[in-house]
């Protein structure tokens, strides 16, 4: 029997006849990743399975440490093929972790091998493999096409340049793929050697002089701007919590002043002048009829040896503990008495915050969209049967799974579309297996239209994507 076999994860009739028949081939809108827009505007190919597989996979990376494999096999100089021989006798000891299920899931469905992946099975995979990747089809372009990607999402600095994008919407590629505006580094007033250099770059693309605080502001909004005529409809904001110290105009431009001729803020003025950034951001946001996301929790860079040596998004972020409920009701409560608190996915890293989030998601609906605030998917640790279970668990006690937009792959790997297949697998089986025990009606009609919902409708509806 192969594995996963196709009914992986279905544990009843219903569950897999919801999946078969209608979750499966349901198309896909990935709203949120991390996938390089010059390797889409590019068509880019990949040279051997290491590139594809392994860079920039920071999951695969913490697995191989756990393996006591040594860092010059994860990141450094070795030979690719030493590399992918690394992962190969790492994989039999990722039983129960959701990397062996995903590393099983790319095989079949992205180069057709139906082979358990270890020391034994390592030099006809690569070599099969490999084979996959030189054929005409396999490239960024054929892989959206493959899994019937409809829109991408990418994730950007408003300092970055758009031309990729523009390249893109000029091809034939009939997956849209739009910038999502993310503009964290703006908050950087307690690192001026940081923050320097970063408005420079955004001087240069605003086309523009940034003296002062009314300058960064006129040219935050017309990269705002720059990025809604580009098909851009979200932004996105990593943050450990939301701000909630309330800041003035003179408070914000004084701050702003300070960093600008070198002088760092402090940990209050920095959280002061986050605030009035993000109420900003928020108003940006409700005009345009914007989605904004927050992904909310993370503890990054713990490792301090390992950050100096490998820099961010290396794999040495955890869950963080910090206190989330408070701040973030301050935040949505100042944007929602403004009369501009715009459509808004909340994501936790954090499974004690599930509740949280998705009671609070609650107190914000306002009427005037459906599902306009958002509880998002398992995020990051979340991303697996476990934490998705707990999410739409949340989700459907406190609020309406319905008009639920699904699921994301949060993801720098072109391999990771089937994450969305391993989303609808989990989907289904709740439902189902719920419907054959008679906690849902048996309508298979009804159920079948919440699967279609969550798996593509939803996120088109909400975003305003017309694909």
């Amino acid at each position: 029997m192969s594995y996963p076999d196709e009914n992986f994860l279905l544990y009843s009739p219903m569950a897999r006849r919801l999946f078969h028949e209608v979750a499966k081939n349901q198309p896909i809108i990935d709203y949120h990743c991390h996938l390089s827009p010059r390797e889409i505007a590019s068509n880019h190919r990949w040279a051997d399975l290491a590139e594809i597989w392994l860079a920039g996979d920071h999951y695969k990376w913490r697995l191989l440490r756990a393996n006591g494999v040594d860092e010059d096999l994860i990141t450094g100089p070795s030979s690719p093929r030493e590399k992918f021989q690394a992962w190969a006798e790492t994989i039999p000891f990722t039983l129960r972790n959701p990397v062996h299920h995903w590393t099983h899931l790319e095989l079949q469905r992205y180069f057709g091998i139906d082979l358990l992946l270890g020391p034994d099975t390592a030099d006809e995979i690569w070599e099969r493999a490999n084979a996959k990747l030189a054929e005409a089809d396999f490239s960024t372009h054929g892989l959206l096409k493959k899994f019937d990607v409809r829109v991408v999402g990418t994730t950007d600095d408003p300092a970055d340049p758009l031309d990729d994008h523009a390249v893109i919407a000029a091809s034939d590629l009939t997956t849209r793929v739009v910038p999502t505006f993310r503009p964290d580094k703006a908050f950087l007033v307690d690192r001026p050697d940081l923050l320097a250099p970063w408005l420079a770059k955004l001087e240069a693309i605003a086309d523009t002089h940034i003296a002062h605080f009314c300058d960064l502001l006129a040219a935050l909004q017309k990269r705002h701007d720059d990025f809604h005529a580009a098909g851009g409809r979200l932004s996105d904001h990593g943050l450990e919590r939301v701000p909630a110290l309330d800041c003035s105009d003179a408070e914000a431009a004084m701050i702003f002043d300070n960093a600008r001729s070198g002088k760092a803020a402090t940990p209050e003025e920095k959280e002061k002048f986050a605030y009035y950034l993000m109420v900003f951001f928020g108003q940006l946001d409700a005009a345009k009829g914007w989605t904004k996301q927050l992904h909310l929790g993370a503890f990054r860079n713990t490792n301090s040896n390992m950050f100096e040596r490998l820099g961010p998004d290396t794999g040495f972020d955890t869950i963080g503990d910090t206190q989330q409920g408070a701040a973030l009701v301050t935040y949505l409560d100042a944007l929602a008495r403004a009369g501009a608190l715009p459509k808004l996915v909340l994501y936790n890293i954090n499974p004690q915050d599930n509740y949280l989030f998705a009671s609070l998601t609650g107190a914000f609906q306002d009427g005037t969209f459906p599902g306009k605030i958002q509880f998002g998917s398992g995020w990051w640790f979340l991303d697996q049967k476990n934490g998705m279970e707990l999410q739409i668990d949340a989700l459907s006690a406190t609020g309406l799974l319905s008009r639920f937009v699904g699921m994301i792959t949060d993801s720098r790997s072109f391999l990771s579309f089937t994450r969305h297949e391993y989303f609808r697998r989990i989907l289904c089986n709740l439902i189902g297996s719920e419907a054959d025990r008679g906690e849902l009606p048996d309508d298979f009609e009804a159920l079948a239209g919440l699967i279609r919902a969550v798996c593509f409708g939803n996120a088109k509806r909400h975003f305003g994507f017309d694909v």
